[in-house]
């Protein structure tokens, strides 16, 4: 059983790695004599502990000094109320609440030796009401991770919260091979951040596609010049992975499928949205996949041990896959996401996948942004319409007969593309959409 800081530092990465956040850095190897628990490390061994913090630093240096000294870890986000905060210390059976605390690392004599296999709890996003608790271990996380430094110069950074699973990974990437992390804030703007990752130096850098989409409308994505894009949490249309080869023509563009109860399923590199439909045929890397009633399932060694709290279904089936709830359809040798099961559209007993309809209208290249969803409807029960949000050269002095000219010609790519009952009865423009917490279009 080795901990995650036993992992740094056996490998010499903590001499390599740092954390950066608009406020502080903090090298990692301060750490080998220093905490920032204020001496109270070994009266937390062995306790279940509700990590509730503002800010990404703090949380951070916790899990280096805390995994395999605590018996479980809650990762909380910041935008939890008290009473969804209350609900999930019941739910994980902690006894100690960890709020911020000072960055720095205090000098002074610490015994990390680990004596347990900490869980590490990650909550559900999307989810209305009290998240699902998904319980993790470090090999579950990390599981097949380079822990090798890089072999040229590597920083990292990511649009995502660590406490969430897809900042978690970039986490893990950073600290487990000694490259600096630049994290990022809830309350800087996207292209402060932008901005301060370029200033780093930053070479990788992951996020969902609305992320990417919001950093390209900014006009602060050239703020950069990355060796490697990543995408994951979303589907990634070709239009995105377009314009960010055309906006990072120096990089690799790659989107992954993950999902915090199944882990990561696989990457892909060729500048092509979807998956070849090899992917399934055998077990990459000892991850099995298949497709049962249009959803993709996934059985691996980096699957979730289960969800805590007695009244929650299994995160498995008997078989071990993990029913994902994306939507995918296979076309010309490939398998392409068309969205949530519970998101589709139904019109007239048809369906409808709004992120299908949103690809069309993303590939327009004075689209940067759309979001496609049902307006209900006496005859058909539901019709589709779409909120579009123009590129900045657009939108400015946007008269009414120009607009009406996109418009139509929006709803033109549309018909030449998609079915009848897919084309938006209605669109229209708006200056912005909202994102979730988690960095993801927000769908009502």
């Amino acid at each position: 059983m080795t901990s995650l800081w036993e992992s740094v530092a056996s490998r010499g990465a903590a001499g390599r790695g740092a954390l950066h956040s608009p406020t502080a850095s903090v090298e990692l190897s301060s750490l080998a004599q220093a905490s920032c628990l204020g001496g109270r490390l070994e009266s937390l061994r062995g306790r279940s502990i509700l990590l509730a913090r503002q800010e990404q630093m703090s949380t951070a240096l916790a899990l280096l000094e805390l995994d395999g000294i605590a018996r479980r870890v809650v990762l909380c986000t910041p935008e939890l109320t008290p009473e969804t905060l209350a609900e999930v210390a019941l739910i994980a059976g902690t006894g100690v609440q960890l709020g911020d605390l000072d960055p720095q690392p205090i000098a002074m004599d610490v015994d990390r030796e680990a004596t347990l296999a900490t869980e590490w709890i990650l909550l559900t996003s999307g989810t209305t009401g009290t998240p699902k608790l998904v319980a993790h271990t470090l090999p579950s996380l990390a599981g097949t991770l380079s822990r090798q430094p890089p072999a040229e110069r590597m920083v990292w950074s990511t649009f995502y919260d660590i406490r969430r699973y897809g900042g978690l990974q970039i986490y893990l990437r950073a600290v487990l091979g000694g490259t600096p992390l630049v994290l990022s804030s809830a309350g800087e703007s996207t292209a402060d951040f932008l901005a301060r990752a370029g200033a780093h130096g930053v070479t990788h850098i992951s996020g969902t596609p609305s992320h990417w989409r919001r950093a390209l409308m900014s006009g602060a994505a050239r703020a950069l010049q990355p060796d490697y894009v990543r995408l994951s949490g979303e589907v990634a249309d070709q239009g995105l992975l377009d314009q960010l080869r055309e906006a990072y023509p120096q990089a690799r563009i790659g989107h992954a499928f993950a999902s915090t109860e199944a882990g990561v399923a696989f990457d892909v590199n060729d500048g092509r949205a979807g998956f070849p439909a090899e992917y399934l045929q055998a077990p990459r890397d000892g991850i099995e996949m298949k497709v049962v009633e249009g959803t993709l399932r996934i059985r691996s060694h980096r699957t979730a041990a289960r969800y805590l709290g007695g009244a929650v279904s299994p995160l498995s089936s008997e078989d071990g896959f993990v029913d994902t709830g994306d939507l995918v359809e296979l076309e010309d040798g490939r398998y392409y996401f068309r969205g949530r099961r519970g998101g589709v559209i139904n019109v007239g007993g048809m369906k409808v996948y709004p992120e299908e309809v949103e690809g069309v209208l993303n590939a327009d290249p004075r689209v940067r942004m759309s979001r496609v969803s049902p307006k209900r409807n006496p005859i058909t029960g539901a019709i589709v319409v779409a909120e579009v949000v123009l590129e900045d050269s657009a939108s400015p002095g946007l008269g009414a007969p120009q607009a009406e000219q996109i418009k139509q010609e929006l709803l033109e790519a549309c018909r030449r593309t998609l079915p009848a009952h897919k084309v938006p009865a209605r669109l229209s423009f708006v200056p912005a959409l909202p994102l979730s917490a988690a960095g993801k279009l927000v769908r009502s």
